[in-house]
């Protein structure tokens, strides 16, 4: 059976991205993501809040390695190298979203939402922020095996704070 998350979720959510957009709006500053575990609910998010509708610029959803490559330019060697979650994936998730878009800050997040192949750390989830002209800031996070919405929840929760930072510089 498919975990979803919670409608409370949703509204907590809500009034962190409120504030962090209007920042964003009084700043002129625009947000682009790049999802991989959450599946488009950071964009989803990022869209819910009326009048704010110029601060999220656009949104990747790139769950396979292929569209990774083919939507933010990261070279399927460099993927296998690395692998997908991981540190450098995340940074280039950023930096790729940043040169395919026009916003002035990215968020990347890839990692594993579980269960998984047995190799993959439940939970293991990295995350990249990167403003236009600034350094990238990485988290790398080890929420456990608390279920695919505890993980999804709990990697919103920092990108959003990842977010809100970025807004600030």
């Amino acid at each position: 059976m498919a975990e979803t998350l919670e409608e409370t979720f949703r509204d907590e959510a809500l009034g962190t991205v409120e504030r962090l957009l209007g920042r964003a709006c009084k700043r002129d500053l625009s947000i682009a993501t790049a999802e991989s575990c959450t599946g488009g609910l950071l964009a989803a998010l990022l869209t819910d809040i009326p009048d704010c509708s110029h601060a999220f610029e656009r949104g990747f959803v790139v769950y396979t390695p292929e569209a990774k490559s083919e939507l933010l330019s990261i070279p399927l060697e460099r993927i296998e190298r690395y692998g997908v979650v991981s540190r450098e994936i995340a940074e280039d998730m950023a930096q790729g979203t940043l040169k395919a878009s026009h916003a002035d800050i990215a968020l990347s997040v890839t990692g594993f939402a579980g269960p998984g192949a047995p190799e993959d750390e439940e939970g293991l989830v990295h995350l990249a922020c990167a403003r236009r002209g600034m350094n990238i800031d990485h988290r790398e996070n080890h929420f456990g095996a608390i279920g695919r919405a505890g993980i999804r929840r709990a990697t919103i929760d920092v990108a959003l704070d990842m977010l809100e930072r970025a807004v600030e510089l």
